[in-house]
């Protein structure tokens, strides 16, 4: 029901290996879905699965389940290396990759400084998580070679949840659950991503190093300085993304051929919410946002697609936040240390410790 309000033709179903799920998704292998899950291995890294159909799921499964005590909780924590899950998923036909590789708690580049020393050979994809972008992500010389993905990990059905983050394909239809695989596979495989949309990384809650008890956002050296404890609240500080990218960057950002272009957006009730300065659940919000959607059919028609002018008719206000957005001109106030992002209209200054610095929407 959301996904075709959000406007996406396919959506990963999550944790198709929970027993009793499993069983639900199968009255529903017909719909517009595609089998995925996430599996935590032994070294706290966190792996997105791609399988082609509920055989396979179900072999993969049984073959898990000895290596996992929780395989009926969303996200199961399998006791195996990342090399040995990857032979596993593949002796399935199933498409592996690190989810969200760069956040500081359960991910790749938390654990490993490359990509080849969790798997030992080369995996199917790389998801960018909300975090980091393709300009972060190909300035590691090893990235460049692969696709990547951005997905919303939405652990939500609310639209300002699903589809914040999104993949264009380009493929000959949308079936089940099979037909589906079939065709993303290929998509993965040949290149055939035609673009990644999603969150600007600033508004990752993870992007700048920062403290996880009361967010005061720290530079690399200081935060290493006080041995990784915050000297206000002695809460742990976490490192950003943007600094680990920077740790594993060859200094240089570039793109292979066949990388696609990667466009920045926001769910629409959060843009609402922010012009009219009101709660993104409010009964105002979700009103303007139905509106919208009643007249344009979906979300990614309103917020990529449409003219201006056209979306003025609903609100003049919120359609001038689009535009701004479409043209880059919005202001963010970085996340860090598990606080999201925060989006202005005027320019920011983040308050690193013991001093204040002036960023721009430009940050580097």
């Amino acid at each position: 029901k959301y996904s075709k309000l959000k406007g996406l033709d396919i959506v990963g179903t999550g944790d198709c290996l929970q027993k009793d799920y499993l069983e639900e998704i199968k009255e529903f292998k017909d719909r517009e879905l595609i089998l995925t899950t996430e599996v935590e291995d032994k070294d706290r890294v966190h792996h997105l699965i791609i399988l082609p159909s509920i055989e396979k799921a179900e072999e993969l499964r049984e073959n898990f389940k000895k290596y996992s005590k929780n395989l009926n909780e969303g996200r199961p924590k399998v006791f195996l290396s990342g090399a040995e899950i990857l032979e596993m998923v593949r002796d399935v036909d199933g498409l592996i990759g690190p989810a969200h590789a760069f956040t500081p708690w359960t991910s790749l580049y938390k654990s490993f400084d490359s990509i080849y020393q969790c798997y030992e050979k080369k995996p199917d994809f790389v998801e960018l998580g909300l975090s980091a972008d393709t300009d972060m992500a190909d300035s590691i010389k090893e990235l460049r070679e692969f696709p990547f993905l951005t997905n919303s990990d939405a652990h939500s059905y609310y639209p300002h949840r699903l589809g914040r983050e999104f993949n264009q394909f380009e493929i000959d239809s949308v079936g089940g659950l099979e037909e589906n695989f079939e065709e993303i596979e290929e998509a993965i495989k040949k290149n055939k991503i035609v673009a990644n949309y999603g969150l600007d990384p600033r508004l990752g809650k993870y992007h700048l190093t920062a403290c996880s008890k009361c967010h005061t956002r720290f530079k690399l050296e200081d935060a290493k300085k006080y041995n990784w404890r915050c000297p206000k609240c002695k809460g742990i500080i976490k490192k950003g993304v943007l600094s680990r990218v920077e740790e594993l960057s060859d200094g240089r950002v570039e793109h292979p051929p066949f990388r696609p272009p990667y466009y920045k957006i926001i769910p629409l009730a959060e843009i609402i919410s922010l012009t009219y300065n009101k709660n993104v659940f409010s009964k105002f919000v979700q009103n303007l946002w139905e509106r919208f959607i009643r007249s344009f059919k979906n979300e990614i028609e309103v917020l990529i697609n449409r003219d201006i002018d056209e979306l003025s008719k609903i609100d003049e206000k919120v359609a001038k936040t689009i535009e701004l957005f479409r043209e880059n001109k919005i202001y963010i106030y970085p996340g860090g240390g598990g606080e999201y992002g925060k989006i202005s209209f005027v320019p920011q200054k983040v308050n690193y410790y013991k001093e204040e610095i002036t960023l721009d929407r430009w940050l580097s």
